[in-house]
């Protein structure tokens, strides 16, 4: 199980989003930026989560995430999501090192 930083802060959260609101960018392979950790929160149905060891690479991480469930991706790991229920909603929360915070 991965978790955030001890030390980092909720720095944004998204809308809830579902299938036929999601931003395109959360279905296609993407990466989280430098210095970020991303919560992508399940509220309702059911997400696929797939993780990639590169830009290029094949899956090497799928996790089915149910309602009340997270998944963490670490700055710079390439992944995408989909829902899997026309009842899917879901969040993503981000956070980030407060500046001037010694790791």
């Amino acid at each position: 199980m991965s978790f955030v930083p001890k030390g980092y802060v909720k720095c944004k959260k998204t809308p809830v989003f579902g299938e036929q609101d999601m931003p395109a960018i959360y279905r296609e392979r993407h990466f989280t930026r430098p210095g970020v950790y991303e919560q992508i929160h399940v509220i309702q149905g059911e997400l696929l989560f797939s993780g990639y060891l590169d830009k290029q690479g094949e899956v090497n991480r799928e996790v089915r995430l149910g309602a009340n469930e997270t998944a963490i991706t670490h700055p710079g790991y390439w992944h995408s999501i989909k829902p899997l229920t026309p009842d899917t909603r879901f969040e993503i929360h981000f956070f980030i090192k407060p500046e001037g915070q010694l790791e």
